[in-house]
């Protein structure tokens, strides 16, 4: 199965899902799917026992977003588990 994201989505996402499978903790992940995303929604069960591939298209890493990244964190250890948040503008976080 391939799910597509931009790759600085994708490199946040990344960041989560790796943290969590290195501490051996299943999660949910919730993504939409289809036309620009407004097709539909589905959930995937990840587990530490999982292969996954990570695939960026392009060949230089994103810029991470500390505060996007805490904010996923939150999501993925949650009931509802790991679902894509608007990206927080870094100019607007507090020092």
């Amino acid at each position: 199965m391939e799910i597509e994201f931009d790759d600085r989505v994708l490199a946040h996402l990344r960041v989560v899902i790796v943290t969590k499978l290195r501490r051996a903790e299943s999660f949910t992940m919730q993504y939409a799917y289809g036309p620009e995303s407004a097709a539909g929604h589905a959930s995937l069960w990840l587990h530490p026992s999982i292969p996954l591939q990570f695939k960026f298209y392009g060949s230089k890493e994103p810029v991470l977003n500390r505060a996007w990244i805490e904010a996923l964190m939150v999501g993925a250890s949650s009931t509802v588990g790991l679902h894509l948040l608007p990206e927080p503008d870094p100019s607007n976080l507090p020092h």
